[in-house]
C-alpha cells in the first residue's frame, strides 16, 4: 500500500532509540510497536514491502497522538510529522472518509456548531451530560458579539474555541489593546482552520479550510491565534503572518503597562503544538512572569497530555492514560493553576479535576486588577 512518503525519507530513521523517552504512548504501554521508532519500520513494511494492513499496524498508526515529542529528540531530523500525517491520510481513504468528513463537518458551519453548542450547554445543565467528556465545566448559552478595535493585528477565532471559550477571546483581545493594537477578530469571515481535518486524516479538508482563511483575511495584517492546535496548523500551511499570542505579546513585552502580579503560583504545561511544532513554548513564561508571583516548571520535560485533538474521544483508553503521568507531574508541582494555551488540553485536564487558565485570562486578570486599584 503507498502511504504517500518518500522511500528515501523513511530511510532517514536509523533505529536508535533516542526518540522512545519522548513518546508518550510508548512510555504508557512499553511496546515497541506504540513507538515512532516501530511506527517508522511498519511503515516501511507497509509501503516498501507491501505488508497487510492488520488490526495490530492499523492500532500502531491509529494511537499515534501526534504530538510530535519524537522530533526535537531526533538527532537524525526524520520528519515523523510528515510521515504520520501521511499513512493517517492513506488509511483514512482505504477506509473511506465519508464518516470522519460528517463527522467533521459542524466544525464548518459557525452558526449550527454555536446552535449546537447552545442544546449542549441546556443539556449539560440538565445534567445529562457526562462529565467523562471532558466538555468546559459550563458551555456558553449566550455569546456576547465580537467587537473591531482596529486593524492592526486579526485575532483569530477559529470554531470550537469560539463557540465553548469566546471568553479566551475576549481576554487576549484586551491584553492586545492595552499593548496599544487595534484588533480585528476574525469571526465568521474565517472559521474553522483545518487543523482538526488534518489530524484525522483528512489532509484535502483541511487545506481547503485554510485556503479559505487565506482568501478572507489581509495578507498584511498579522494573524494571532491563542490555540496552540490552530496556530501550528497554520504556520505550516497558510501563506499568511501567523503569531501565536505568547509569542506575539512577549516580543512587545514594553508595551503592556507594569502591574503589581497576581499572588498566584502557575505551573505552565506546554501544549505539544507549541513546545513541538511552533517551537514557541518559552514566551508563555516570559509573559506569564510579569504578571504572576510564581512561574513553576513541571517535571516533565513537557510530555503530552494526551488531548490530541479528537485523540481524547477516539482512543479514550490510552488517552487517560497517558493523562495520569501528566497529573503525576502536576501534584508534584502543586500550583495553584495550570496555565494551558491550548482549549484541548485545558479541557482534558479540566476533566480530571485539575484547575486550568488560558495565559492570556491570568494576564487580563492581572490587568484588570490594576486598573481596579488606581
Amino acid at each position: 500500500m503507498d502511504l504517500g512518503i518518500d522511500p528515501d525519507q523513511l530511510g532517514t530513521c536509523v533505529q536508535c532509540g533516542l526518540c522512545l523517552s519522548s513518546c508518550p504512548t510508548y512510555r504508557v504501554t512499553g511496546d515497541e510497536a506504540f513507538s515512532p521508532r516501530g511506527r517508522i519500520a511498519l511503515m516501511r513494511q507497509v509501503q516498501l514491502h507491501d505488508a497487510p494492513l492488520t488490526a495490530e499496524v492499523t492500532e500502531a498508526f491509529d494511537t499515534c497522538i501526534q504530538c510530535l515529542g519524537c522530533e526535537p529528540a531526533c538527532p537524525s531530523v526524520v520528519p515523523y510529522g510528515h510521515f504520520i500525517e501521511s499513512t493517517r491520510n492513506a488509511l483514512t481513504e482505504h477506509r473511506g472518509s465519508r464518516r470522519r468528513a460528517i463527522a467533521l463537518w459542524p466544525l464548518t458551519k459557525p452558526r449550527l456548531l454555536r446552535l449546537g453548542s447552545s442544546l449542549l450547554a441546556v443539556a449539560q445543565r440538565l445534567r445529562l451530560v457526562p462529565a467523562r467528556l471532558g466538555l468546559p465545566d459550563r458551555l456558553p448559552l449566550r455569546r456576547r458579539p465580537h467587537q473591531t478595535s482596529g486593524t492592526d493585528v486579526y485575532l483569530f477565532t477559529g470554531c470550537v474555541m469560539d463557540a465553548w471559550q469566546r471568553e479566551v477571546h475576549f481576554a487576549t483581545q484586551r491584553v492586545l489593546e492595552a499593548a496599544g493594537f487595534g484588533v480585528t477578530p476574525t469571526g465568521d469571515a474565517a472559521g474553522c482552520c483545518g487543523a482538526l481535518h488534518t489530524h484525522a486524516g483528512l489532509a484535502a479538508h483541511g487545506e481547503r479550510l485554510t485556503e479559505n482563511i487565506d482568501a478572507a483575511l489581509d495578507p498584511t495584517i498579522p494573524v494571532i491565534v491563542n490555540s496552540a492546535g490552530c496556530g501550528a496548523h497554520l504556520k505550516q500551511h497558510s501563506s499568511h503572518q501567523i503569531f501565536d499570542a505568547q509569542e506575539f505579546l512577549a516580543e512587545h513585552l514594553d508595551r503592556l503597562p507594569d502591574v503589581t502580579p497576581l499572588e498566584v503560583n502557575v505551573a505552565v504545561q506546554d501544549p505539544c503544538h507549541l513546545r513541538h511544532v511552533q517551537r514557541a513554548h518559552l514566551p508563555t513564561r516570559t509573559l506569564l512572569r510579569k504578571f504572576v508571583s510564581l512561574v513553576t516548571e513541571l517535571d516533565d520535560e513537557g510530555l503530552c497530555c494526551g488531548a490530541g485533538g479528537a485523540y481524547s474521544v477516539l482512543q479514550p483508553d490510552m488517552s487517560q492514560q497517558v493523562r495520569e503521568r501528566k497529573l503525576a507531574s502536576i501534584n508534584r508541582a502543586q500550583p495553584d493553576v495550570v496555565a494551558s494555551a491550548n482549549p484541548g488540553c485545558s479541557m482534558h485536564l479540566s476533566a480530571a479535576g485539575v484547575m486550568t487558565e488560558h495565559p492570556m485570562v491570568l494576564v487580563d486578570r492581572a490587568l484588570a486588577a490594576n486598573s481596579s486599584t488606581t
